[in-house]
C-alpha cells in the first residue's frame, strides 16, 4: 500500500517545508522506494500563474503544463522524479472544482460544505499523485502556517487520510523555528511546544519535529524536553540547521537518522541508503577552485525568488566547471545608454531570464546589444530569445521601431507577435502555450554542440513568438535559426555563429537542470564565461 508522508510547518512561514520534504524524498529514493511529492497551498489563487513575481516567487511548469508553485522545482531537483498536474493543489482550485461538480448536480442536490465535500475534494487531489506515479511513498507538503485559517481544510483533509489509511501509512512531519536568544545565548523551545499544541489541537500528533535553526543546538536536553512536551520519541526530533550549501540537508538529516526514523514509523523495508551520489555530489561542491560572475539582467531583481530554478541551474553548471558562479543581479529597468556598458563590463556572462509586461524592455535590449557587438557569452529565456530578435531586427535589419506587439502593438514591425489562437481577450489564467514540447535542432549549432542530439524535448510558458514574416530577412542579416518545432512552424531557437556562446531559447531550460544532472545550455553558457 502506498505510504503517505505530510508536511506541515509552525510558527513562522518560509522555514524551508519544501527543502525538508524535498530532502525525505531524495533519502527515501536513494533507499530504493518510487517517490512522489505535491505541495497543497491555501491560498485562493486557482495557480500561480497569475501571480506577481513579487508575490510569490518564479512560476515551475511541471512536464504536463501545470503551472505551480516553486517548491515543485526543490522537490524535482532533489528526488529527480518529473511532477505532473496532480502536484500542486490550490484552495482556489479546490472551490473550483466543487462548485463546477454541484453545478453539474454531482452532490445529487446535497448541502455542499466544508466537510465532506471540500476535505473530500482535496483527499481525492492526495491519493491520485499517488495512483499516477505508483509511487511507494507521497509527501505532501502544506503551505502556510499552523493557525493560519485558510490553510484549516487542508489540515482536516490529512487527518482524514490518517484515519482512512492507518498509522502505519501516513506520517506527520512538523518543521517548527527553533529561535536563538543571543542576550541569553539559548534556544527557546516555547514556540515549538506552541505549535505542535495547535497542531494537536485539530487532531493531528506530529511522528517528527525538525527544529529549524540558524545555530547549532549545543544543549542536547532541547531534544528530550521537546520530545516530553509534545509526545514524541525523543529520536523524531531532529535538527536542521542553516547550511552554506543547499543540497548538503539530505546528508544532515540523514546524520539524524531520519530515513531510518521514517522507515520505522512506516513500517517500511528498504535497503539502507546508497549516499555516494549525493556525498561525490557535495564534494565537487566544496572543492570548486574558481570563480565566474553571471549577470542576470531581468525586471524583478529585487526578490531573488523570481528567478529560483534560473539560478540553481546556473549553480549546478558551475558545480561541473569546477567554478563558483558569482550572480550580479542586475535591473534591467536601471540601464540607459549612459551606464549600460560601464555596468555590464563587470560580468563574464549573461543570462536574460522570462518575464512578462514592457517595463525594463529597453535596457534589456541594451544589453543583448552589447553582448553581440562585444562578445560577451549570452543565454536568454523565453523572453531573452524574444529580446535577441527584436534587438537583430533593430540592429541588423534597421527597424528602429522593432518590437513585439506585447510591448507595442502600434509597431510596423512586430518582429514578435501573438502565436494562433492567442490574444488579448483571452482569460489569463492557464492559456499560455505551457508543458513540454519537441524541438529538432539544426545540425552544426551551438545548439547541437550543447545537447549533442537533434531532437529535444522542452518546457514551455508564453504566448508570443517569433514572427515568420520575419524568418528569412533576419537570417540573412546573421541571425541563425537553430531550433523548430517538428512541423518547422515555430521557431524554437536562435543563435550567432560568430560568437563565443550566444543562444536564445523560447521555452525554460531552467526547469530540467539537476544538482548531479546540469543543463547542457547552462553548462554551455557558464563554461564559455569561464574561458
Amino acid at each position: 500500500m502506498t505510504k503517505y508522508i505530510f508536511v506541515t510547518g509552525g510558527v513562522v512561514s518560509g522555514l524551508g517545508k519544501g527543502i525538508t520534504a524535498a530532502s525525505v524524498g531524495r533519502l527515501l529514493k536513494m533507499r530504493g522506494l518510487k517517490v512522489a511529492a505535491q505541495k497543497l497551498d491555501p491560498y485562493i489563487n486557482v495557480d500561480p500563474g497569475t501571480m506577481s513575481p513579487y508575490q510569490h516567487g518564479e512560476v515551475y511548469v511541471t512536464e504536463d503544463g501545470a503551472e505551480t508553485d516553486l517548491d515543485l522545482g526543490h522537490y524535482e531537483r532533489f528526488i529527480d522524479e518529473d511532477l505532473n498536474r496532480f502536484s500542486n493543489l490550490t484552495t482556489g482550485k479546490v472551490y473550483s472544482n466543487v462548485i463546477a461538480k454541484e453545478r453539474r448536480g454531482e452532490y445529487l442536490g446535497s448541502t455542499v460544505q466544508i466537510i465532506p465535500h471540500v476535505t473530500d475534494e482535496i483527499k481525492s487531489f492526495i491519493y491520485n499523485v499517488g495512483r499516477e506515479t505508483n509511487a511507494d511513498v507521497v509527501i505532501t507538503e502544506v503551505g502556510g502556517t499552523i493557525g493560519d485559517i485558510e490553510g484549516q481544510p487542508f489540515i482536516e483533509a490529512i487527518r482524514q487520510v490518517g484515519n482512512e489509511v492507518g498509522h502505519e501509512n501516513s506520517l506527520y512531519i512538523h518543521v517548527c523555528l527553533l529561535p536563538y536568544l543571543k542576550a541569553s545565548g539559548e534556544h527557546k523551545t516555547k514556540p515549538t511546544q506552541h505549535s505542535v499544541k495547535e497542531l494537536q489541537g485539530m487532531g493531528i500528533n506530529p511522528d517528527i519535529i525538525v527544529l529549524r535553526t540558524d545555530e547549532i543546538i549545543e544543549d542536547k536536553s532541547i531534544f528530550g524536553k521537546i520530545a516530553h512536551f509534545c509526545n514524541v520519541k525523543e529520536d523524531c526530533v531532529i535538527e536542521n540547521t542553516t547550511l552554506p550549501v543547499l543540497y548538503e540537508a539530505p546528508l544532515m538529516l540523514e546524520k539524524s537518522g531520519m530515513s531510518d526514523i521514517v522507515c520505522r514509523e512506516l513500517n517500511l523495508d528498504a535497503p539502507a541508503p546508497d549516499l555516494s551520489e549525493w556525498e561525490s555530489l557535495i564534494s565537487r561542491i566544496k572543492s570548486r577552485s574558481t570563480h565566474v560572475t553571471i549577470g542576470l539582467v531581468g525586471k524583478y531583481t529585487q526578490l531573488h525568488d523570481a528567478y529560483l530554478s534560473v539560478v540553481e541551474a546556473l549553480h549546478h553548471a558551475g558545480y561541473f566547471c569546477d567554478c563558483a558562479v558569482d550572480i550580479a543581479w542586475i535591473d534591467s529597468e536601471l540601464l540607459t545608454e549612459s551606464n549600460y556598458e560601464s555596468v555590464l563590463s563587470t560580468v563574464n556572462g549573461i543570462v536574460l531570464p522570462g518575464g512578462f509586461g514592457g517595463r525594463g524592455i529597453e535596457g534589456m535590449i541594451l544589453t543583448v546589444g552589447y553582448c553581440r557587438k562585444h562578445k560577451v557569452p549570452y543565454l536568454g529565456i523565453c523572453l531573452g530569445m524574444q529580446i535577441a530578435v527584436i534587438e537583430s531586427a533593430r540592429s541588423l535589419l534597421g527597424f528602429a521601431d522593432a518590437n513585439s506587439s506585447e510591448f507595442d502593438d502600434s509597431s510596423a514591425h512586430k518582429v514578435i507577435d501573438f502565436m494562433p489562437g492567442q490574444n488579448n481577450e483571452i482569460a489569463k489564467g492557464g492559456t499560455l502555450r505551457l508543458g513540454s514540447y519537441p524541438c529538432n535542432i539544426k545540425p552544426g549549432t551551438t545548439m547541437e554542440a550543447c545537447y549533442q542530439k537533434s531532437a529535444i524535448n522542452e518546457r514551455h510558458r508564453h504566448r508570443y513568438e517569433f514572427n515568420n514574416d520575419y524568418r528569412e530577412a533576419l537570417e540573412k542579416a546573421g541571425l541563425t535559426i537553430s531550433g523548430l518545432s517538428p512541423d518547422g512552424r515555430l521557431v524554437e531557437t536562435v543563435e550567432y555563429e560568430d560568437h563565443p556562446f550566444f543562444v536564445g531559447v523560447q521555452y525554460h531550460p531552467e526547469f530540467k537542470s539537476r544538482p548531479n544532472r546540469p543543463h547542457p545550455l547552462f553548462m554551455g553558457l557558464v563554461k564559455a564565461s569561464v574561458t
